[in-house]
Protein backbone atom coordinates (compact mmCIF):
# COMPACT_ATOMS: atom_id res chain seq x y z
CA UNK A 1 0.00 0.00 0.00
CA UNK A 2 1.37 3.38 -0.98
CA UNK A 3 1.91 5.87 1.77
CA UNK A 4 -0.21 8.98 1.75
CA UNK A 5 1.53 12.11 0.46
CA UNK A 6 2.50 14.69 3.06
CA UNK A 7 0.01 17.50 3.53
CA UNK A 8 0.69 20.61 1.55
CA UNK A 9 1.44 23.87 3.37
CA UNK A 10 -1.85 25.27 2.11
CA UNK A 11 -3.74 22.57 3.98
CA UNK A 12 -2.49 23.94 7.28
CA UNK A 13 -3.63 27.44 6.44
CA UNK A 14 -1.76 30.35 4.90
CA UNK A 15 1.71 31.04 6.22
CA UNK A 16 2.53 34.35 7.85
CA UNK A 17 4.44 36.88 5.78
CA UNK A 18 7.99 37.41 7.09
CA UNK A 19 8.35 40.66 9.00
CA UNK A 20 11.56 41.82 7.21
CA UNK A 21 9.80 41.43 3.85
CA UNK A 22 6.87 43.51 5.11
CA UNK A 23 9.19 46.24 6.37
CA UNK A 24 11.06 46.38 3.06
CA UNK A 25 7.79 46.54 1.16
CA UNK A 26 6.56 49.40 3.35
CA UNK A 27 9.76 51.40 2.90
CA UNK A 28 9.67 50.86 -0.87
CA UNK A 29 6.05 52.00 -0.93
CA UNK A 30 6.89 55.17 1.02
CA UNK A 31 10.10 56.23 -0.69
CA UNK A 32 9.05 55.37 -4.24
CA UNK A 33 6.17 57.81 -4.12
CA UNK A 34 7.02 60.98 -6.08
CA UNK A 35 5.51 63.27 -3.46
CA UNK A 36 7.70 61.76 -0.74
CA UNK A 37 10.82 62.45 -2.78
CA UNK A 38 9.60 65.98 -3.58
CA UNK A 39 8.97 66.68 0.12
CA UNK A 40 12.41 65.41 1.11
CA UNK A 41 13.96 67.52 -1.63
CA UNK A 42 12.17 70.64 -0.39
CA UNK A 43 13.24 69.95 3.19
CA UNK A 44 16.83 69.53 2.05
CA UNK A 45 16.68 72.86 0.23
CA UNK A 46 15.46 74.88 3.23
CA UNK A 47 18.84 75.14 5.04
CA UNK A 48 20.54 75.96 1.74
CA UNK A 49 18.07 78.77 1.06
CA UNK A 50 18.50 80.13 4.59
CA UNK A 51 22.28 79.98 4.36
CA UNK A 52 22.40 81.71 0.99
CA UNK A 53 19.94 84.37 2.14
CA UNK A 54 22.02 85.10 5.22
CA UNK A 55 25.08 85.73 3.08
CA UNK A 56 23.17 88.46 1.22
CA UNK A 57 22.19 90.50 4.30
CA UNK A 58 24.29 93.54 5.02
CA UNK A 59 24.66 93.15 8.79
CA UNK A 60 24.75 89.52 9.87
CA UNK A 61 24.34 88.68 13.52
CA UNK A 62 27.37 87.85 15.64
CA UNK A 63 28.46 84.23 15.59
CA UNK A 64 29.32 84.08 19.28
CA UNK A 65 25.90 83.85 20.92
CA UNK A 66 22.47 85.36 20.97
CA UNK A 67 19.05 84.03 20.40
CA UNK A 68 16.46 82.74 22.79
CA UNK A 69 15.61 79.52 21.04
CA UNK A 70 12.84 80.12 18.54
CA UNK A 71 13.45 79.72 14.84
CA UNK A 72 13.53 83.44 14.07
CA UNK A 73 16.15 84.38 16.66
CA UNK A 74 18.27 81.37 15.78
CA UNK A 75 18.30 82.39 12.12
CA UNK A 76 19.70 85.79 13.11
CA UNK A 77 22.43 84.00 15.04
CA UNK A 78 23.12 81.54 12.20
CA UNK A 79 24.81 84.24 10.12
CA UNK A 80 28.50 83.42 10.33
CA UNK A 81 28.00 80.31 12.47
CA UNK A 82 28.11 76.93 10.76
CA UNK A 83 26.80 75.15 13.87
CA UNK A 84 23.63 77.20 14.32
CA UNK A 85 22.39 76.98 10.72
CA UNK A 86 21.17 73.33 10.65
CA UNK A 87 19.54 73.56 14.08
CA UNK A 88 17.93 76.90 13.23
CA UNK A 89 16.46 75.35 10.08
CA UNK A 90 15.11 72.42 12.10
CA UNK A 91 13.61 74.77 14.69
CA UNK A 92 11.86 76.82 12.01
CA UNK A 93 10.48 73.80 10.16
CA UNK A 94 9.40 72.09 13.38
CA UNK A 95 6.81 74.80 13.93
CA UNK A 96 4.59 73.63 11.05
CA UNK A 97 6.31 72.22 7.96
CA UNK A 98 7.88 69.10 9.48
CA UNK A 99 4.68 68.09 11.37
CA UNK A 100 2.79 68.55 8.11
CA UNK A 101 5.05 66.08 6.31
CA UNK A 102 4.79 63.56 9.16
CA UNK A 103 1.00 63.85 9.09
CA UNK A 104 1.06 63.28 5.32
CA UNK A 105 2.93 59.99 5.70
CA UNK A 106 0.81 58.90 8.67
CA UNK A 107 -2.39 59.66 6.77
CA UNK A 108 -1.26 57.71 3.71
CA UNK A 109 -0.21 54.73 5.83
CA UNK A 110 -3.74 53.48 6.56
CA UNK A 111 -6.35 55.87 5.18
CA UNK A 112 -4.49 56.31 1.90
CA UNK A 113 -4.12 52.59 1.33
CA UNK A 114 -7.72 51.96 2.29
CA UNK A 115 -8.90 54.63 -0.12
CA UNK A 116 -6.94 52.99 -2.94
CA UNK A 117 -8.02 49.47 -1.95
CA UNK A 118 -4.48 48.25 -1.26
CA UNK A 119 -4.92 47.81 2.49
CA UNK A 120 -6.97 44.65 1.94
CA UNK A 121 -3.93 43.08 0.30
CA UNK A 122 -2.02 43.42 3.57
CA UNK A 123 -4.72 41.53 5.40
CA UNK A 124 -4.75 38.79 2.75
CA UNK A 125 -0.96 38.30 3.04
CA UNK A 126 -1.95 37.35 5.84
CA UNK A 127 -0.82 40.03 8.29
CA UNK A 128 -2.23 40.39 11.78
CA UNK A 129 -3.51 43.79 12.84
CA UNK A 130 -0.66 44.17 15.33
CA UNK A 131 2.02 43.41 12.72
CA UNK A 132 0.30 45.73 10.27
CA UNK A 133 0.39 48.59 12.77
CA UNK A 134 4.02 47.86 13.65
CA UNK A 135 5.03 47.99 9.99
CA UNK A 136 3.15 51.25 9.44
CA UNK A 137 4.62 52.81 12.59
CA UNK A 138 8.10 51.72 11.48
CA UNK A 139 7.56 53.39 8.11
CA UNK A 140 6.46 56.65 9.73
CA UNK A 141 9.44 56.57 12.11
CA UNK A 142 11.85 55.96 9.23
CA UNK A 143 10.45 58.89 7.31
CA UNK A 144 10.74 61.09 10.41
CA UNK A 145 14.43 60.20 10.73
CA UNK A 146 15.01 60.87 7.02
CA UNK A 147 13.18 64.21 7.11
CA UNK A 148 15.17 65.52 10.06
CA UNK A 149 18.36 63.93 8.76
CA UNK A 150 18.33 65.53 5.33
CA UNK A 151 17.74 68.97 6.85
CA UNK A 152 20.57 68.48 9.34
CA UNK A 153 22.92 67.17 6.65
CA UNK A 154 22.34 69.92 4.13
CA UNK A 155 22.38 72.48 6.93
CA UNK A 156 25.79 71.49 8.28
CA UNK A 157 27.24 71.19 4.75
CA UNK A 158 25.88 74.62 3.79
CA UNK A 159 27.19 76.15 6.99
CA UNK A 160 30.64 74.69 6.47
CA UNK A 161 30.78 75.80 2.84
CA UNK A 162 29.76 79.35 3.70
CA UNK A 163 31.54 79.86 7.04
CA UNK A 164 34.17 77.14 7.25
CA UNK A 165 35.15 75.01 10.22
CA UNK A 166 36.34 77.99 12.25
CA UNK A 167 32.77 79.22 12.89
CA UNK A 168 31.59 76.49 15.27
CA UNK A 169 30.52 78.56 18.25
CA UNK A 170 27.84 77.59 20.78
CA UNK A 171 25.19 80.01 22.06
CA UNK A 172 27.20 80.15 25.28
CA UNK A 173 30.14 81.64 23.35
CA UNK A 174 32.44 78.61 23.52
CA UNK A 175 34.22 77.34 20.43
CA UNK A 176 33.53 73.68 19.66
CA UNK A 177 35.53 71.14 17.75
CA UNK A 178 34.10 69.68 14.57
CA UNK A 179 33.16 66.32 16.20
CA UNK A 180 31.47 68.15 19.09
CA UNK A 181 29.47 70.26 16.63
CA UNK A 182 28.43 67.18 14.66
CA UNK A 183 27.31 65.50 17.88
CA UNK A 184 25.10 68.46 18.77
CA UNK A 185 23.53 68.48 15.31
CA UNK A 186 22.94 64.72 15.56
CA UNK A 187 21.26 65.13 18.96
CA UNK A 188 19.02 67.87 17.56
CA UNK A 189 18.09 65.75 14.53
CA UNK A 190 17.33 62.73 16.71
CA UNK A 191 15.18 64.78 19.09
CA UNK A 192 13.25 66.32 16.20
CA UNK A 193 12.76 62.84 14.70
CA UNK A 194 11.15 61.69 17.93
CA UNK A 195 8.77 64.66 17.89
CA UNK A 196 7.86 63.93 14.27
CA UNK A 197 7.25 60.28 15.08
CA UNK A 198 4.80 61.42 17.78
CA UNK A 199 2.97 63.56 15.23
CA UNK A 200 2.97 60.64 12.78
CA UNK A 201 1.62 58.29 15.46
CA UNK A 202 -1.29 60.65 16.10
CA UNK A 203 -1.88 60.74 12.35
CA UNK A 204 -1.88 56.92 12.32
CA UNK A 205 -4.52 56.85 15.04
CA UNK A 206 -6.73 59.23 13.07
CA UNK A 207 -5.95 57.37 9.86
CA UNK A 208 -7.30 54.16 11.37
CA UNK A 209 -10.71 55.84 11.77
CA UNK A 210 -11.16 57.27 8.28
CA UNK A 211 -10.66 56.48 4.62
CA UNK A 212 -9.72 60.04 3.62
CA UNK A 213 -6.05 61.08 4.01
CA UNK A 214 -6.97 64.76 3.73
CA UNK A 215 -9.07 64.41 6.89
CA UNK A 216 -5.99 63.17 8.72
CA UNK A 217 -3.86 65.97 7.33
CA UNK A 218 -6.39 68.65 8.24
CA UNK A 219 -6.91 67.21 11.73
CA UNK A 220 -3.21 67.09 12.58
CA UNK A 221 -2.55 70.51 11.07
CA UNK A 222 -5.45 71.97 13.01
CA UNK A 223 -4.20 70.33 16.18
CA UNK A 224 -0.72 71.82 15.78
CA UNK A 225 -2.19 75.28 15.22
CA UNK A 226 -4.53 74.97 18.22
CA UNK A 227 -1.70 73.71 20.44
CA UNK A 228 0.44 76.68 19.38
CA UNK A 229 -2.35 79.12 20.22
CA UNK A 230 -2.98 77.50 23.61
CA UNK A 231 0.65 78.05 24.58
CA UNK A 232 0.13 81.80 24.40
CA UNK A 233 -2.77 81.72 26.88
CA UNK A 234 -1.41 82.19 30.39
CA UNK A 235 -4.79 81.26 31.88
CA UNK A 236 -4.24 77.73 30.56
CA UNK A 237 -0.70 77.28 31.84
CA UNK A 238 -1.86 74.13 33.67
CA UNK A 239 -2.53 72.62 30.25
CA UNK A 240 0.83 73.48 28.70
CA UNK A 241 2.73 70.41 30.02
CA UNK A 242 0.26 68.17 28.17
CA UNK A 243 0.75 69.83 24.77
CA UNK A 244 3.02 67.95 22.40
CA UNK A 245 4.74 71.09 21.11
CA UNK A 246 5.36 72.53 24.59
CA UNK A 247 9.10 71.81 24.32
CA UNK A 248 9.66 72.53 20.65
CA UNK A 249 11.04 75.98 21.43
CA UNK A 250 13.68 74.37 23.66
CA UNK A 251 15.57 72.86 20.74
CA UNK A 252 18.09 75.70 21.04
CA UNK A 253 19.31 74.16 24.32
CA UNK A 254 21.33 71.79 22.15
CA UNK A 255 23.45 74.77 21.10
CA UNK A 256 24.40 75.69 24.65
CA UNK A 257 27.59 74.51 26.33
CA UNK A 258 27.12 72.72 28.64
CA UNK A 259 23.83 71.51 27.23
CA UNK A 260 20.87 71.71 29.67
CA UNK A 261 18.95 68.49 29.24
CA UNK A 262 15.90 69.04 31.45
CA UNK A 263 13.58 70.56 28.87
CA UNK A 264 14.80 68.25 26.10
CA UNK A 265 14.30 65.16 28.26
CA UNK A 266 10.81 66.34 29.20
CA UNK A 267 9.98 66.87 25.53
CA UNK A 268 11.28 63.42 24.62
CA UNK A 269 9.23 61.80 27.39
CA UNK A 270 6.12 63.70 26.31
CA UNK A 271 6.61 62.56 22.71
CA UNK A 272 7.07 58.95 23.85
CA UNK A 273 3.79 59.15 25.77
CA UNK A 274 2.01 60.50 22.70
CA UNK A 275 3.44 57.65 20.62
CA UNK A 276 2.33 54.99 23.12
CA UNK A 277 -1.18 56.41 23.50
CA UNK A 278 -1.71 57.05 19.79
CA UNK A 279 -0.50 53.60 18.72
CA UNK A 280 -2.66 51.99 21.40
CA UNK A 281 -5.71 53.82 20.08
CA UNK A 282 -4.80 52.85 16.52
CA UNK A 283 -4.47 49.19 17.50
CA UNK A 284 -7.78 49.27 19.36
CA UNK A 285 -9.44 50.65 16.26
CA UNK A 286 -7.77 48.21 13.86
CA UNK A 287 -8.53 45.18 16.02
CA UNK A 288 -12.26 45.96 15.94
CA UNK A 289 -12.40 47.14 12.33
CA UNK A 290 -13.82 44.85 9.63
CA UNK A 291 -12.07 44.59 6.28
Amino acid sequence: MESAPPPSPAADGPSRAPLPRLLRAELRWIFRRPRTLVVLGLLAAIPVIIGVALTLVDSPGPPDGGGDGDGGSLVATAAGNALVLPIAALAMALGLLLPLTAAMVGGDALAGEQAHGTLRGWLLAPVSRGRLLFVKAFGVATFAVCAAGVMALTGIVTGLVINGTDALVSLSGTTLTFPEALLKVAIAAGWVSLQLWAVGAVALAISACTEHPMVVLASVLGGVVVFSVLQFLDALDWLHPFLLNASWQDLADVLRDPMPGGALAEGALRAACYIAIALSLAYARLSTKDG
